[in-house]
């Protein structure tokens, strides 16, 4: 009897010691994702700082622009009437001051030019306006966590804007958008899990010049965002783990092995699912999906993660 009574001690004991490690584990991993969350945060709102610093300047040169380019137009209607006037100028001298000069500067090509540098410079203004303004919607940081409806097409932009020279140089973005209705959401953490996902499917692709695809529709309620890559693939043997915090298949220093983890506890708050199918040598595919509106949403779209 005695020793019955001993084993259950045992067992018991085994089982809260196994209880108590699973508990550290969950807390370390907690610690770690804040860590990893306050992180992030704080280099959101960096980022918004220095977001707004460059839209300063931007704004008054691109202001400035538009006005130089009216006073460019300008000096050159005058130069063609001074043109039309040459052949009445008498003063010999003069009218062969005039072409040697034009010769000089080649008038022809100065005017075709000055306009084509014009139009690509302000092409080029307006695409750092762009580049700062989703940097500022990017590094949003929701702070009182508001929900609110948001357009998920105009955060994929953003956040491909944004992220552009990691994947350029490394494949090619296909853009297959279905028409699907805003999503109640956290817009800035949504960036989040399409920023990782995007960034890991960009470097996994190795050799050739790959191809990232997205897509999106609507489906049952919910919206759903499809990201395959045609890279290298997972490993049948860890796909299962991709989501555990701190597991990487990159190279040390290179990955901290929470980006997965925190998209998928992300989306796992939105009420949503994640999943993933990949084969080797041939890419991966990772589907999310969100419900269109939040089951317990109030009228006032304001509630604690």
């Amino acid at each position: 009897m005695n020793d019955n009574v001993d084993i259950d001690k045992v067992d018991a004991s085994e089982g809260a010691a196994v209880e108590a490690e699973l508990l550290r584990e969950q807390l370390s991993m907690a610690q770690a994702q804040l860590l990893q969350s306050e992180k992030l945060a704080s280099i959101g709102q960096l980022a918004a700082g220095v977001a707004h610093e460059i839209n300063n300047p931007i704004s008054f040169v691109f202001s400035n622009f538009g006005t130089l380019q009216t006073y460019v137009a300008s000096l050159l209607r005058v130069l063609a009437r001074y043109e039309e006037a040459e052949p009445f100028i008498a003063d010999a001298d003069v009218v062969k001051g005039i072409a040697d000069l034009r010769e000089e500067v080649d008038l022809a090509f100065l005017q075709e030019d000055v306009l084509a540098l014009m139009a690509e410079s302000r092409d080029g203004i307006e695409r750092v306006r762009k580049i700062v303004q989703d940097l500022k919607d990017f590094s949003r940081v929701d702070v009182h966590q508001q929900w609110q409806w948001a357009d998920l097409h105009q955060g994929i932009d953003s956040t491909l804007n944004i992220v552009n020279n990691e994947v350029k140089y490394k494949a090619d973005i296909v853009k297959e958008y279905g028409t699907i209705p805003e999503v109640e959401c956290l817009p800035s953490q949504i960036n989040q899990v399409i920023m990782n996902i995007v960034v890991n499917g960009a470097q996994a692709i190795e050799g050739p010049r790959g191809r990232i695809t997205i897509r999106t529709g609507e489906s049952g309620g919910n919206v759903w965002i499809e990201i395959a890559d045609n890279g290298c693939g997972i490993p049948q043997a860890i796909q299962s783990r991709i989501f555990d915090p701190f597991f990487t298949t990159k190279p040390i220093g290179t990955g901290t092995g929470l980006g997965l983890s925190l998209s998928y506890g992300i989306i796992q708050k939105h009420r949503g699912r994640i999943d993933m199918q990949s084969e080797e040598g041939v890419g991966t595919t990772f589907r999310i999906e969100l419900p269109i509106r939040q089951p317990d949403a109030d009228d006032s779209t304001e509630k604690l993660a």
